[in-house]
């Protein structure tokens, strides 16, 4: 009679267990509104990838995907914000090589651990930067523009997006390749950082090909050169800081998505299967093409080798051109 029951119970202890509260919001997710951070101002690359995720997500899931900006010491608040977060992937991070992959050799102690304290869904996208001049200024050539700094050392600054951001390393790459003395304005993200580069209050920025590219086509700034390693089909007639003089420069920002670490397997697999599937679709590649961005869409596994590859490197560049936090 016992043996008999036997099966019974153990069919109803499992279907308790898949009923569990746990299982059913894993099951069911997303249950409740989704918040990606991003730690820069909107209308910057990251704040706009991450809206185009967060439209296609609610449609498909029918569950609000809410963008929150969050800027602030090299995107710092808005990473830590998340690795501190509930694992039940509620909260998201738009979080990219900045608060990841540079600021460890930045910062001498971060409020999180770029490996240890999240779960890599996927890589989205890279996007260049442009070395852009105000439209008054009377360079019109990376060389001209060395030759300009050489002339009046200490008189010329940069503005950038923040400490540890590929804008600020890229700016100091420059000063530390072209043996340059510049200063340094920081801004809370690229879109900030217009308004005076515009009226010349700055004289130079390394900022992101998402707000140079427009300004320039209206004849409002002047791009110089890009800093990836080969040109931007948005803009082919862009040499790059390579072909300008500096061999080897590449000062390239990636973004991607990440959830708190302990998020439930299931959850980061369907995100980064949505996250594929919505990089893929034609519109979305426009749009994002229309953006100079370039999709990525690679797996966990990819996107945490990524970090772990990166970090040593850009450990050495920040090392050699003896960049420090206070620049």
């Amino acid at each position: 009679m016992i043996a008999r029951r036997l099966p019974r119970i153990f069919l109803a202890l499992g279907l308790a267990l898949a009923l569990s509260p746990g299982a059913l919001a894993q099951s069911a997710y997303p249950n409740r509104p989704v918040k990606i951070l991003v730690g820069f101002t909107p209308g910057t690359a990251p704040d706009l990838a991450a809206r185009i995720l967060a439209d296609r997500f609610s449609e498909v899931w029918g569950t609000p995907f809410v963008v929150e900006d969050v800027p602030g010491a090299g995107s710092n608040v808005a990473t830590e914000r998340v690795a501190k977060a509930a694992a039940d992937g509620t909260t998201l991070l738009m979080g990219g090589n900045p608060s990841l992959v540079i600021n460890p050799s930045l910062y001498e102690k971060l409020p999180f651990d770029p490996v240890r304290d999240f779960a890599p869904i996927s890589q989205v996208f890279i996007a260049a930067n442009v070395l852009a001049v105000p439209v008054e200024s009377p360079v019109k050539s990376v060389a001209e523009l060395v030759a300009l700094a050489k002339a009046q050392p200490g008189k010329l600054s940069y503005a950038h997006a923040g400490v540890g951001t590929s804008q600020h390393l890229g700016a100091e790459l420059f000063k530390y390749m072209a043996r340059l003395d510049i200063a340094a304005v920081p801004y809370r993200g690229s879109t900030a950082l217009m308004p005076d580069l515009l009226a010349g209050r700055v004289n130079m920025s390394f900022a992101n090909i998402v707000n140079v590219l427009p300004l320039a086509r209206e004849g409002k700034l002047r791009a110089l050169a890009i800093t990836s390693r080969k040109r931007s089909a948005l803009a082919p007639e862009l040499p790059t800081m390579a072909e300008s003089g500096f061999p080897g420069f590449e000062a390239v920002p990636w973004f991607g998505l990440l959830a708190p670490a302990g998020t439930p397997q299931d959850i980061v697999d369907k995100l980064h299967t949505e996250t594929v599937k919505t990089l893929a679709l034609p519109e979305v590649r426009r749009k994002f093409e229309e953006l100079g961005l370039e999709p990525i869409g690679n797996t966990p596994a990819e996107f945490a080798a990524a970090i772990r590859k990166e970090t040593p490197e850009w450990a050495k560049v920040i090392k050699d051109a003896g960049i420090r936090l206070g620049n």
